[in-house]
């Protein structure tokens, strides 16, 4: 949730620039399209099929997070090419005889209950809470919203005011590989900030997880008051969407109580 308009943010920054040669590489794809010619670096859909007893990876549509107009191709990770996905089952049973690999497996899954876990192949991340903490104040909880648009105003800022978001979620099933968060913030319509964090990579288990983004602090002065719009989104390194928020908030001279 950064906000450091102008100011290179503690979480990491992507870049922008006018774009001319990106539209002149986005014609040539669309003639190719036109010509019935697939683009250059067009991915494949992935599914998980069962080949001679080994279990591969395809891209599927459902997983992937797209690219809206709103938003550019810098702000979504680029996908990482991985290897067959196996369950947990699968994990502790390879390499069972290298002690130093199956420590640090024992080590990563903890106290996973692995006759409860099954054999699902896709991990589970369920956010179970989010909160904005500012010092000398009282968190502010957001309502995780189901349909992933909260309505109306969800919070409200002071400028020049420190803060840091803290989230809890639970992971199911299997282990999730490189959970990252990615926030993106407009006003007026032009996107003013775009940050991303690396949350980490987590097994399955019954207690949940907590993670507090780094502080940072929201832009002062008239022109940094007002709206705001945003988007949020929790994937993982398969570009997997686990939760979209899109929400208004306002920063403003002083704190609104509630």
């Amino acid at each position: 949730m950064s906000l450091a308009i102008g100011v290179e943010s503690s979480s990491s920054k992507s870049k922008s620039d006018m774009g001319f040669d990106e539209n002149k590489e986005e014609g040539k794809k669309g003639k190719e399209n036109q010509e019935g010619r697939k683009p250059e670096g067009a991915e494949e859909e992935e599914e998980v099929v069962e080949t001679g007893g080994r279990i591969e990876r395809k891209q599927s549509e459902s997983s992937i997070c797209d690219v809206t107009e709103d938003e550019d191709e810098s702000d979504v990770e680029p996908k990482i090419e991985l290897g067959p996905q196996f369950t947990i089952k699968q994990q502790l049973e390879k390499d069972k005889d290298d002690e130093s690999l199956r420590k640090w497996k024992e080590q990563l899954l903890g106290s996973v209950d692995i006759n409860a876990i099954g054999e699902t192949l896709e991990p589970e991340v369920k956010i179970l809470s989010l909160a904005i903490k500012s010092p000398g104040r009282p968190d502010i909880f957001l309502p995780v919203p189901e349909s992933g648009n909260p309505k109306g105003l969800w919070f409200t800022l002071k400028e020049g005011s420190r803060y840091s978001l803290n989230f809890t979620f639970q992971v199911n099933n299997n282990i999730v590989s490189g959970l990252k968060y990615i926030n993106t913030v407009w006003k007026t319509g032009v996107k003013v900030d775009s940050a991303k964090e690396m949350v980490g990579t987590f097994s399955p288990q019954l207690e949940p997880y907590t993670h507090e983004m780094p502080e940072e602090t929201t832009p002062t002065g008239f022109f940094a008051r007002g709206s705001y719009t945003a988007k949020t989104k929790f994937v993982d390194d398969d570009n997997k969407c686990y939760l979209e928020i899109n929400y208004t908030f306002d920063i403003r001279k002083d704190w609104q109580e509630n």
